[in-house]
């Protein structure tokens, strides 16, 4: 399905033919700024936003209930300001904030509307059917810090205030967070609710003034990674991951590379494989270098050198230095990069990113490289940058080269990344657009977009290439290995042991040519492992320094006894400065020794009492943005066969000069964001504490 300029298309066949579908809607010119609202799980439900007069009494939405076989026209009593939102588990109910900061919900599949709340600033679907929202009382939502946080469990029929002094709040797994300004509206802290904000606990974290941030880079039901901006404009923060409860944090890695030219950061959840995150981090001498973690923060080491590789300028040697990846932060600062790194749930230890090799990451065009064990080693997959995606649950990758010429071959590989082959789709090549494949990595069809002509007179037109023509035998039993994830020592008894247990794939062999098909599953036998140091993470008050795995105490604790706040009661914690990974499932073996005593004093922290509202105010400006609910994957890529020459030393990847190069090429987000407006990224303005998890 494709909009815009008032057209409408579908397709039932993976795009190999589309029907105009435009006078469905009405031939009504569709808003793109807020996407197609797709409904969850397989409902078959969409919405789209269409455009209606400066004059109109309210907005107007199209509704279908049957994949887009058929549309029904609403007109709204309101006007939208950000994207329809569904119930998790209950599509006929949807939320929306108008434009006049109403809250309005639906019961009946967007048929019939009812503003429930007015002054609301942010809202969120919660747990059953509940939802978050925050409210102004000085008529602007600018005045962070003042907001409240409310929630109500039956579509408006009650509300609860569960939060003042709010400046932000955000829902990551079963947690509920709220950044709340102290007393003295200074400074702000992180407080954690596992009961729908019933109850709250004081995060252990650094308080953060008006010019820092928090944000959660990564949450699920045990653990959460909370990234503390450091005062200052310096583009870097620390990484500090919690326990179970979300309460008690450590810290993980110094030094984390988030910028505060435009909220931008590379961490990455390499979803192929369990415990694996890449970021970066600023280096002392302003260079950006890659890390990666295997056991969920516990441990930070550089990215192996790829095999058949020699290490560019920016290392102090051609043989010793790493493999360094470019993510988010060098697509915002418009370099040769054309895609994030990419991993799929079912395409197990599959990952593929844009990377250099050297002391840093080099601003020279890059070149493509894959792990097929999550990350542990490396290989070149693509000389230049490329376009990629992954289809039939790693059996197949498909690539097209990231060119301003026009191109009519694609690459695909079916030994994970090792051989090439080319396939010319088109006599005459085309301006590439972009490259689409069914969301989940399962599809056989993947369909190349682009124009002919010039731009005034551009002809759009669509390619889609079925592998299962080629790929057309199934794969069998003989077809497939059994392999062990994060193996790196087979004689090691605990080889393979990350997170307290090992896990072992039926993974398809590289050497066959054959389809996993739509129905494959990964399967996997995990087996429990004893407990070793790496089961653990440095409890409160603790640290790894960087590329060690022992736990040593942060210089500014060192021999004071540590008291910390957990649920109301002052804790004097006693330990040997290791805690166990949330979700660990090691047994035996070593157990360093945790103990809490209570010191029976009551916490100071009643900053969520509404009695103690404060007349503080802050003046930050804050970005309220909803994420498009995409309905299929932008990707693309082919193999570069030219050879890059370059004379001299390679420009190091360092931030100083990254933001004098996004300054000459006029990046966005330099200056504070107009509050107003909405956002194409899944995050909130930098300089507000922002949850990245939707």
């Amino acid at each position: 399905m494709s909009f815009g300029q008032s057209k409408l298309y579908r397709s039932e066949d993976y795009g190999k033919t589309f029907k105009d579908i435009t006078s469905l809607i009405n031939n009504t010119f569709i808003r793109t700024e807020f996407g197609m609202a797709i409904g969850p799980e397989n409902s078959g439900k969409v919405i789209l936003t269409g455009d209606v007069s400066g004059g109109s009494r309210g907005g107007r939405i199209f509704r279908s209930s049957d994949f887009a076989k058929n549309f029904i026209q609403t007109d709204l009593p309101f006007h939208p300001l950000v994207q329809i939102t569904y119930h998790p588990q209950n599509s006929d109910c949807l939320l929306a904030l108008s434009t006049e900061n109403g809250l309005w919900v639906s019961k009946d599949f967007g048929e019939k509307w009812e503003e429930i709340h007015k002054a609301v600033c942010l809202a969120k679907w919660g747990a059953n059917d509940t939802i978050f929202f925050t409210t102004y009382a000085n008529n602007s939502c600018t005045d962070l810090g003042l907001l409240e946080l409310k929630k109500t469990s039956d579509f408006g029929k009650a509300f609860k205030v569960i939060g003042t002094k709010i400046y932000s709040f955000g829902l990551g797994g079963r947690f509920l967070f709220a950044s709340v300004m102290t007393e003295k509206g200074t400074t702000r802290r992180i407080h954690v609710s596992l009961d729908q904000g019933e109850t709250w606990n004081m995060a252990q974290l650094p308080s953060v003034g008006h010019e820092q941030f928090y944000s959660i880079l990564a949450a699920n039901d045990d653990l959460v990674f909370m990234h503390v901006d450091e005062p200052g404009d310096t583009g870097f923060g620390t990484i500090y991951t919690s326990d179970d409860r979300g309460i008690v944090y450590s810290k993980s890695l110094e030094r984390h590379l988030y910028t505060t030219t435009g909220g931008e950061t590379d961490f990455t959840n390499v979803t192929s494989l369990r415990g694996i995150y890449i970021t970066s981090v600023l280096s002392e001498d302003n260079s950006i270098q890659s890390v990666i973690t295997f056991d969920r923060g516990g441990e930070w080491v550089p990215l192996r050198k790829p095999k058949n590789t020699t290490c560019d300028s920016t290392a102090r040697s051609k043989e010793e230095c790493s493999l360094h990846i470019h993510a988010s932060y060098s697509i915002s600062q418009k370099l040769n990069v054309p895609m994030a790194p990419l991993s799929e749930p079912n395409a197990v230890g599959i990952v593929i990113a844009h990377g250099s090799v050297g002391g840093a990451i080099s601003v020279m065009s890059p070149d493509v490289y894959i792990s097929d064990d999550g990350g542990y080693t490396w290989a070149r997959m693509l000389e230049g940058p490329h376009h990629y995606a992954i289809l039939d649950s790693g059996g197949l990758i498909v690539a097209i080269e990231h060119t301003s010429q026009p191109v009519n071959v694609i690459e695909f590989s079916t030994d994970e990344g090792q051989c090439w082959y080319r396939y010319a789709f088109s006599k005459d090549p085309i301006f590439f657009t972009g490259l689409a494949s069914e969301p989940g990595a399962r599809s056989m069809n993947v369909s190349v977009w682009g124009f002919r002509g010039s731009f005034f007179s551009r002809k759009w037109v669509s390619y889609t290439i079925d592998f299962s023509e080629l790929l057309s035998r199934t794969c069998e039993d003989k077809d497939y290995t059994i392999w062990l994830a994060h193996s790196s020592d087979p004689s090691n008894p605990s080889d393979g042991c990350i997170l307290g247990y090992k896990e072992q794939y039926r993974r398809l062999r590289k050497s066959s040519v054959c389809q996993n098909g739509r129905d494959y599953m990964v399967t996997k036998q995990p087996s429990v492992c004893p407990c070793t140091l790496e089961d653990f993470l440095c409890d409160f008050g603790y640290y790894r320094p960087e590329n060690q795995s022992v736990c040593v105490e942060q210089p500014e604790l060192k021999g004071h006894d540590l008291e910390f706040c957990l649920y109301g009661r002052q804790e004097l914690l006693k330990t040997s400065g290791y805690r166990k990974i949330p979700g660990d499932k090691c047994s035996g073996g070593e157990s360093p020794s945790r103990e809490e005593t209570d010191m029976k004093k009551k916490c100071t922290s009643n900053l969520l009492d509404p009695s103690q509202l404060a007349a503080s105010t802050s003046s930050t400006p804050i970005i309220l943005a909803v994420v498009a609910v995409l309905l299929v994957t932008a990707v693309a890529g082919v193999l570069l066969i030219k050879k890059y020459v370059c004379g001299g030393r390679f420009l190091v990847h360092r931030y100083s000069v990254l933001r004098q190069h996004a300054e000459a090429n006029g990046v966005e987000g330099m200056d504070a964001l107009d509050p107003g407006t909405p956002v194409g990224k899944g995050g909130y303005h930098d300089d507000s504490d922002e949850d990245l998890l939707e």
